[in-house]
């Protein structure tokens, strides 16, 4: 059986752009598990958990998760790293898509995964969201913001 670290990273390699086996991925998982993107609200269960694999390459095709640190503390893994890629694709907003820019990100990222019996039962993604918005050239707009509350 593997270990818990070995079943995370193995998740790792296949969310990469070069691979993208998000049904591999979705095997991982318990069968009511959960995909929770931390900085936007947003939890992905069972069968929906390929979709936020597959949205975020069909942005970021390149994309690559540089793991700075890795561990493993019972059934609790806990991962330091980078999400990294090129902004290639439309970025979907409630308000219309982001055209493409060609930028690169590289956005500091922690990620909790919780196992039960040999299975992903919960990942929590932390992503900087601002970080990402900002190295594809979106800025906060303040002035919006101001006159919304006004």
């Amino acid at each position: 059986m593997k270990s818990n670290e070995e079943i995370v990273r193995e998740a790792y390699r296949l969310a990469e752009g070069d691979i993208l086996d998000s049904n591999g991925f979705r095997a991982l998982f318990t069968e009511d598990g959960t995909f929770n993107d931390i900085p936007n609200a947003i939890t992905f269960r069972g069968d929906q958990i390929p979709q936020a694999l597959t949205g975020l390459a069909a942005v970021f095709p390149d994309i690559h998760r540089e793991l700075l640190g890795v561990h493993a503390i019972g059934d609790v893994v806990v991962v330091e790293l980078r999400i990294q890629g090129t902004h290639r694709g439309g970025f979907p907003t409630p308000v219309g898509e982001i055209p493409p820019t060609g930028n690169r990100i590289d956005v500091p990222t922690a990620d909790f995964w919780f196992l039960r019996e040999g299975r992903i039962e919960r990942f929590d993604c932390y992503n900087s969201a601002n970080v990402l918005l900002a190295q594809i050239g979106v800025t906060p707009d303040f002035t919006a913001a101001i006159k919304a509350a006004a």
